[in-house]
């Protein structure tokens, strides 16, 4: 376990976080979530945040951080 810092406290931080789709629409198939999956983890690194778990339905996806 990894904890983070600043200047004043020091925290660990974990999110679950739900992406719907406008109207519950199914637009998430297995290589859109993929592809999805690719630009978070390229962008994870850049605000120091590890995925720990991906899944997807056909109108949501679910993001554990």
């Amino acid at each position: 376990m990894d904890l983070d810092n600043n200047a004043h406290s020091v925290f660990l931080l974990h999110y679950h976080l739900v992406l719907v789709v406008k109207y519950r629409r199914r637009v998430f198939n297995k290589p859109i979530s993929n592809r999805a999956k690719e630009i978070f983890e390229y962008i994870a690194p850049r605000y120091n945040i590890s995925l720990e778990e991906w899944n997807h339905d056909a109108d949501h996806v679910h993001i554990h951080q």
